[in-house]
Parts: C-alpha cells; sequence; structure tokens
C-alpha cells in the first residue's frame, strides 16, 4: 500500500469508556504509527480527542448526535467525507453503521459483538474479533468473501514509571500490605463481567486483595457486596482508569471472571504485560486460552474453582512463570500490534483493490 495517497475515515459515535472505544484508539494509533493518514469522526470526549490529535497522522471532526442534532450531525458527517474524500471507511458499532454516508468509498465495519446484521448487509466487508463472531455472520446470510476474522491486538501504552516504581506507587496509593497477592480486574461495574464472582472468590483467601478498574451501573451494589462479605479493605473499586500499565505493574495475577465475553481484551493484554492470568470460560477466553499452558480457566460463575485457581498460581510461582512465558510467545506470534496492523492494512487493500475492478 502507498500510505502517502491512503486516506482512511474513520467513524465512532460513543463518547463512552468500554472495551471497544480502548480498542478503537488503540487501532487508530497503531495504524497513524504506520504512516496510515487517519481522519476521525466521533462524539465529543475530551481524553480520546487529544490522545488521538497528539499523532500528526490523526485529524479528529467532533460530531454530536441524537435529538434535535441528529440531522444537522449527518449534513456534517456527509460534508466531512466530501471534503475528506477517504480512501476507505472503518466504522464501529451500530451508532456508526446508522450514520455512515454511502457512495463515498468502500465501507468496512468491525464488530467485536453479536450485533444485528440488517444494517450491516451493504457494507463491502465485515470484521469480526473472533471466530465465533464470523461464523455469526455466515450464520446471518453473509457471504464468505465478505466476512474476515482480525483479532484485537494485547499491546498497551507504556507505563508512567518503571515496573518497580509503579508497583510501589500503585500499592502504596491503596495501602495494601506488602505481604497481600494483589489481583487485578478490568471492565465495567456490570452483571456480564461478573466481577461478584471474583470478590466472592476471595472471602476465603485472607491474604489476598483485589483492584477493580471500571465504572458501571453494578457500584453501589458491588460495595455493598463487600460490606456484607467482610472484604471492603480488600477490594478496592477504582473507577475508569488511563493507567493500565501502571496497574498491570502493581498485579501479581490479572483476572477476567466474564459471564459474557464474546473477545477479551483483557487475556492478550495481561500476556503483553507479561502477569499471569486466571478467566472465565466465556467464548473469547475460552478460544484465546489454552488451559494451563497460558492461562488458567474456570467454569463461568464457578466461585470455588476460582477460588482455587488464584490458590494454585499463588502457591506455585513456577506454574505462574510458565503462564506468563507462553502467554508471551503466542502474543508475539499471533496477537501483537505488528502482526494485526499488517493484516488491517492487507484488509484494506484487498478491499479496495476489489473496488476498483468491481
Amino acid at each position: 500500500m502507498d500510505t502517502s495517497q491512503f486516506r482512511l475515515m474513520q467513524i465512532m459515535l460513543s463518547s463512552q469508556e468500554g472495551g471497544a472505544e480502548t480498542f478503537f484508539e488503540k487501532l487508530c494509533l497503531a495504524l497513524a504509527d504506520a504512516g496510515i493518514r487517519q481522519y476521525v469522526v466521533m462524539e465529543p470526549n475530551p481524553r480520546r480527542e487529544a490522545l488521538l490529535t497528539a499523532h500528526p497522522l490523526v485529524q479528529v471532526k467532533l460530531i454530536r448526535f441524537r435529538g434535535l442534532r441528529e440531522i444537522p450531525g449527518r449534513i456534517r458527517i456527509a460534508r466531512h467525507a466530501r471534503q475528506i474524500k477517504p480512501s476507505l471507511m472503518l466504522i464501529w458499532m451500530d451508532r456508526a453503521v446508522k450514520r455512515a454516508p454511502r457512495g463515498y468509498c468502500p465501507v468496512v465495519a468491525r464488530l467485536g459483538g453479536y450485533y444485528g446484521l440488517d444494517r450491516y448487509r451493504g457494507c463491502d466487508r465485515l470484521i469480526g474479533n473472533t471466530p465465533d463472531i464470523v461464523e455469526y455472520f455466515l450464520k446471518s446470510g453473509i457471504p464468505a468473501e465478505r466476512a474476515v476474522c482480525i483479532p484485537n491486538f494485547g499491546d498497551i501504552a507504556p507505563g508512567s514509571a518503571s515496573r518497580d516504581q509503579s508497583r510501589r506507587m500503585i500499592r502504596a496509593s491503596m495501602g495494601i500490605p506488602d505481604h497481600h497477592h494483589l489481583l487485578l480486574a478490568l471492565g465495567r461495574l456490570h452483571s456480564a463481567k461478573a466481577h461478584d464472582t471474583l470478590i466472592r472468590a476471595i472471602v476465603p483467601i485472607p491474604d489476598v486483595s483485589v483492584m477493580i478498574a471500571g465504572e458501571g451501573p453494578l457500584r453501589a451494589e458491588l460495595e455493598a457486596m463487600t460490606g456484607e462479605l467482610g472484604v471492603a479493605e480488600r477490594v478496592h473499586l477504582l473507577g475508569w482508569r488511563s493507567d493500565i500499565a501502571d496497574l498491570f505493574a502493581a498485579a501479581d495475577i490479572s483476572v477476567f471472571p466474564s459471564r459474557f465475553e464474546p473477545f477479551g481484551n483483557v487475556v492478550v493484554e495481561s500476556w503483553a504485560q507479561q502477569v499471569p492470568l486466571i478467566a472465565a470460560r466465556s467464548v473469547g477466553p475460552a478460544w484465546l486460552v489454552d488451559d494451563g499452558v497460558d492461562g488458567l480457566l474456570f467454569d463461568i460463575d464457578h466461585v470455588a474453582q476460582l477460588t482455587e485457581c488464584i490458590q494454585a498460581m499463588i502457591a506455585q510461582p513456577d506454574l505462574a512463570q510458565r503462564l506468563v512465558e507462553a502467554g508471551r510467545d503466542k502474543l508475539r506470534r499471533c496477537f501483537s500490534q505488528e502482526a494485526i496492523v499488517e493484516r488491517y492494512i492487507e484488509l484494506f487493500d484487498d478491499v479496495m483493490e476489489k473496488a476498483c475492478t468491481g
């Protein structure tokens, strides 16, 4: 691909903080590092705007939708497409596919879940980030030549200090005792993420503390649960955090207890940060993790199994180290930033070539 002539228009119309939004940010910057000039249409989010516009190859166009802003927003987004003359458009989730202007260039949609596909059928290509999602495309009538699996990569921005400094800083900020093993869980405070399972699992392990980084509707319920179970001093609800590398540096074990997870960014991020992983057998982690080789798996909602996995990881440091080394190797082979960005660029080339010959 001649990146000097290629212009990618991305549309992300969620101002929230979540897994899809986080990967969108990571992919934007990774593509820019690979020389791809991008024009990002998104709803206002000051942190996200500052992050993306810091790269010289990324321009951000802010548009508000919903309510009385809907029609002006659609007019503006079409005007941006006419002015930018994109080579290709990459759209994210339902909010974008509903409003993406058509007829300007090939359109590729990236889906990280099992969305209704009626609005996506006119796209030139659908990307699913797991084989199961691509299988869902095919069963829903999407032709095989228009469906492709490209997983997420696990690389994240480096921490604010060295690993040892970050570890001391984070633990001191929460008053974690030196003898406590510290677990990290990432994800919205939502029932799908099963943070309640993790909280229950640490009750019989007195020398374990937990950091839960995320925000959501279950905060009050989870806070009440920690009090009822007598673990309030050992469970730290951190809210949404951007210092993910620092949190990984402070953690001894990464735990991903989700009941429903099509992919599971935390899995590949744990491998990238070289922190031993325990995950529930939801669809994504069950596909990614080779149980006992690069992580430990437990049955969804099985509190006792999760407790046993935590205890095994603590009691067997050699096991933890083997899991870390195998995860790092799988990441390098299959889920590194370099490998995934290359697959996106190959897809863009293929879509544009077929659009030209068609």
